[in-house]
């Protein structure tokens, strides 16, 4: 019988033991899988020059219980076809919380193909905390086990297994669990086995298979068996959407719902929605000054934005449950729960009705899916006529009402204090709203010299780096540099001056600076002509983008409008007075518009004032794998824009004086 026959028999047929229960894996092997079966599944190298690995074996699985204990196994078998993949194989961390986990580092090998131990174990060990990063510190009781392979090289094998068990669940019953069947390597066999009781009811969403799992039901459990074999390479495309028919993946959850997921939030945070009077006293100092409801509101939001710094303290249940508002405010730190918490329950205090909202910071939540492993990250819902303003308590230089870019879109679920929940997506701004407008405008003396005045306004998601430029007052050296770099933007060797800019910090500051721009040389002589090189240069990169996505092979993946330019707006003006007489041979207008964006420019010269335009605004959508040309033609339309300078003449005789 041939291998691969063979190991099809063991993974679909004996996997599994007589009473249905998952294979346990333990450090003396796995009883359902023949190691030297696996081994042989080794490929030539030669038949894969693009990669750098192959996986012999992708093995999970996964035994929950009615109260939500479980087991976790994963086993790798990883054959190293390049030198290139050894510092990816030779290192491994693992992670767990010791308070209420144990991990078991079952077996690390390294082989030869035919079995032929070259190293038994990890020629290092070793178990730490896990340190805070200084930036935005998160404090857990994490721990992290390192390992050192040694004997790892082009040609030999991988193979390691590891068990994660959770004793001391947060929310019994909970749990959210999936899997990746195309890995984005070869992999010659899949397998994920989960194993639960018979009992309990699963929701599973499982996409782009090719086969279909197996399952069996004895002895009071329940097993799904996905199994596959000899997946190929699946190569990454640019602008790939995640909604594609292309990766296959599972994910599963026991039947449950959003809003018992939000009640046992409130359970936890239904302290933090009222103040002590100590902590209320304090708000209502907050906003002695506001003349306004709203203008009390911005001022609580300013204040728990900037005034209360962002640290995580991630202990156990406390990377669930919210510290108490007393206590965020005598320490002057929180994480995102601590901040939205104590910016709801502050605005509650002043009579607004504000809720936190549950979502995953970056998005993805499978929505038929409902668990509380699917969220880490909390923000706040204020509740007005209109409807719900969101704002994200974590963002300092975010005004109230505005969201950063990894919530716009994301599934939320809104938690009141008695357990009731709402389901809800979150907004997302329109282009034109992520705005940015520069213009610069200026003269061209006889001698070549320029000098002019440069603006630029930003809005919604474009004002974020401007902010963080200048969140802090800039001491002259920084300002020197800030205005140099400005200016070198624009001219090669242009100088700056009398930089005039907004507090970032103020958030009811227009994000927008001016600048005074000066190039003593700004033209080049070439012959009867002189060129002026254009400040805003035009989109040539365009031009290779096109005949890069033009050299893939066909197209799989769907495509993901937004990240082509995002859903942001540009203008950029450019207006230069001539010395009377001149004349710039104007370039050719362009205009082109597809499904992912427009871009157009306008050149003109009205009497001595000569004029550029340029607009470029993106979209958002999945478009089907097809609409490729469509993004290629327009990538090469805009690429007609060319003009990276002009042809000016002087009057007469078309030669400078």
């Amino acid at each position: 019988m041939r291998p691969s026959t063979l190991l099809l028999t063991l993974v679909i047929g004996s996997a599994l033991p007589l009473h249905a229960q998952a294979p346990v894996v333990t450090p003396s092997g796995d009883p359902s899988v023949r190691d030297d079966t696996i081994y042989r599944l080794a490929v030539n190298a030669a038949d894969h020059p693009e990669e750098s690995w192959a996986y012999l074996l992708d093995d999970g699985i996964v035994r929950l219980d009615a109260d939500g204990q479980y087991t976790e196994t994963f086993r790798q078998v990883v054959q190293i076809l390049r030198d290139d993949a050894v510092d990816d194989w030779q290192e491994h961390s693992f992670g767990y919380a010791p308070g209420h986990q144990k991990l078991t580092i079952n077996w690390m090998r390294v082989l030869s193909p035919d079995g032929t131990v070259i190293s038994a174990k990890p020629s290092q060990m070793q178990e730490s905390d896990v340190p805070a990063p200084m930036g935005d510190p998160v404090y857990s009781d994490e721990h992290r086990i390192r390992t050192s392979l040694s004997g790892v090289k082009k040609g030999v094998l991988v193979d390691y297994s590891y068990t994660l068990t959770e004793e001391k669940p947060f929310r019994p019953g909970d749990y959210f669990g999936g899997w990746t069947v195309t890995t984005g390597a070869t992999t010659r066999r899949s397998r994920y086995v989960v194993d639960v009781p018979a009992s309990m009811a699963l929701t599973i969403v499982e996409r782009n298979l090719n086969f279909k799992r197996a399952e069996r039901v004895a002895g009071g459990r329940r097993v799904y068996t996905w199994a596959a074999q000899d997946i190929p390479q699946v190569k990454g495309e640019p602008f790939a959407a995640d909604s594609n028919s292309v990766i296959m993946s599972v994910a599963w959850a026991p039947k449950d719902s959003w809003s018992a997921v939000g009640a046992w939030f409130a359970s936890l945070a239904r302290p933090g929605f009222t103040l002590s009077p100590g902590a209320a006293a304090t708000v209502h100092g907050i906003v002695a000054s506001a003349r306004t409801l709203d203008d009390s509101i911005r001022a609580v939001h300013k204040w728990v934005t900037q005034d209360i710094r962002y640290v995580s303290i991630d202990f156990g249940i406390g990377g669930y449950r919210p510290r108490s508002a007393d206590s965020v405010i005598a320490t002057g730190f929180g994480d995102c729960k601590d901040k939205a918490m104590l910016f709801v329950a502050a605005l509650h205090s002043l009579g607004v009705t504000a809720y936190p909202v549950l979502l995953n910071s970056a998005g993805g939540v499978v929505r038929t899916l409902p668990s509380k492993n699917q969220f880490d990250h909390v923000i706040a819902a204020v509740k007005g006529p209109a409807g719900y303003t969101y704002t994200d308590l974590t963002d300092d230089l975010r005004p109230y009402g505005e969201l950063p870019s990894p919530d716009q879109g994301n599934f939320g679920v809104i938690v009141h204090p008695d357990g009731t929940t709402e389901q809800v997506t979150l907004p997302r701004d329109p282009p034109d709203v992520n705005a940015v407008a520069d213009s610069l405008v200026g003269t061209l003396s006889a001698d070549g010299a320029f000098h002019g005045v440069f603006t630029e306004n930003t809005s919604g998601l474009r004002a974020a780096n401007l902010r963080s430029t200048f969140a802090n007052p800039l001491d002259s050296t920084q300002r020197a540099n800030v205005t140099r770099s400005l200016a070198a933007h624009l001219f090669t060797g242009a100088s700056g001056d009398s930089l005039s800019a907004f507090n970032g910090k103020d958030l009811a500051a227009a994000p927008r600076f001016r600048l005074l721009v000066s190039d003593d040389d700004a033209v080049m002589h070439s012959g009867s002509t002189e060129l002026f090189t254009l400040p805003y240069p035009p989109p040539k990169d365009m031009a290779n983008l096109a005949n890069a996505l033009a050299a893939q092979p066909p197209r799989r993946f769907t495509i993901d409008a937004a990240s082509v330019i995002g859903p942001i707006s540009t203008t950029k003006v450019f207006r230069l007075t001539l010395p009377e007489g001149w004349t710039v041979q104007v370039p050719k207008d362009v205009q082109a518009v597809s499904p992912f964006g427009s871009y157009s420019v306008h050149y003109a010269q009205t009497g001595r004032e000569f004029e550029v335009v340029r607009t470029l605004s993106g979209t958002r959508g999945t478009l089907a794998p097809d609409r490729i040309g469509d993004l290629i033609t327009w990538a090469r339309a805009m690429a007609t824009d060319d003009a990276a300078f002009v042809i000016i003449q002087h009057a007469g005789t078309g030669t400078h004086p």
